[in-house]
């Protein structure tokens, strides 16, 4: 099992992203740790925190070059039969590891195992939780990729080698997991744990706090991986208005009204049914202010149901 953490300006949190992996039953055989040009003391942070460490581990500090290609040389340089990332501001609880590495084991057809996940604040309180919401599958996840705003969140996942180092990551896509996981799709299963293990942290600096943006980044993905997915231009068209639809709905969810007429505006035809594109119209007369404080209402309530993260 090896696991690679790719850090970038998270001085304030990777002692606590590698004190998580310390801290797991199931002990990774090979740690490596890149910093990929932080400006914020970083690697003095990781230099420390590694003198600690249970497992094996190397630690590189070099100029920035991204994300994907951070990834990939972490993948080239580490040879454990299943493969594991944790961004340097997110959070593995102590059965992460040894739960995933089961479920591969007894899923000889996954590529990959997943699950759910809690989103934290800086402060490491839980203000929502993908199992609230997220429709996640078991098995053939194509079209939850394609045509619904869900993907496994990259701390929920370990790979199976053998299926990632066909692909790697794409350094040219703008969003690196999700192209990734529709070429997997079409290789085998998603393993599906719904066991809340891990926690991607939410803040400022976050680019998937930019929805249209990460829709774009997803439709330019799929525009990508259509043929591996035999996908002809019509079936690749569907897909992306229904994308479009989806992310709609999620944007009216959040109380952005321009942003999700701007996704309906070419993704009206993408609705699975007449109902579900009346519920959409429906809320756009709602009131700003209520879907504010029906959001400010679910942060709260999660915040009572969770509390703070256990570690």
């Amino acid at each position: 099992m090896s696991v690679v953490v790719p850090s970038y300006n998270h001085a304030a949190f990777v002692e606590s992203a590698l004190r998580s992996i310390f801290r797991q039953k199931l002990l990774p055989a090979e740690l490596l740790v890149i910093d990929d040009g932080s400006a914020d003391g970083s690697p003095q942070v990781i230099e420390t925190a590694l003198k600690n460490s249970p497992v094996p581990c190397e630690f590189m500090a070099r100029a920035n070059r991204g994300l994907s290609q951070t990834l990939n040389e972490g993948l080239g340089r580490t040879r454990g039969e299943y493969f594991a990332y944790l961004a340097s501001d997110d959070l593995w609880l102590p059965d992460f590891l040894s739960a995933r590495v089961a479920l591969l084991r007894e899923r000889r057809n996954a590529v990959l195992a997943y699950g759910h996940a809690f989103y934290i604040d800086d402060q490491d309180h839980i203000i929502d939780c993908t199992s609230d919401w997220a429709g996640y599958v078991d098995g053939d996840a194509g079209q939850m990729l394609l045509v619904k705003n869900i993907a496994p969140m990259s701390s929920t996942v370990v790979y199976d080698r053998a299926a990632l180092e066909r692909h790697g990551w794409n350094e040219q896509a703008r969003l690196e997991d999700y192209e990734l996981y529709l070429r997997l799709s079409a290789d085998g299963e998603f393993a599906f744990d719904p066991r809340v293990l891990s926690a991607w942290r939410w803040h400022e600096s976050n680019t998937s706090r930019d929805t249209l943006w990460m829709l774009e980044a997803r439709l330019a993905a799929q525009r990508s991986a259509a043929e591996y997915l035999h996908l002809n231009s019509a079936q690749l068209q569907s897909a992306q208005r229904a994308l479009r639809f989806a992310v709609a709905e999620d944007l009216l969810r959040l109380g952005k009204k321009f942003s999700a007429l701007q996704c309906l505006r070419q993704g009206w035809r993408g609705a699975p049914s007449a109902a579900a594109l009346g519920r959409i119209l429906f809320r756009f007369i709602l009131p700003s202010i209520w879907v504010r404080r029906r959001r400010e209402g679910q942060q709260g309530r999660a915040q009572r149901r969770y509390g703070q993260l256990p570690l």
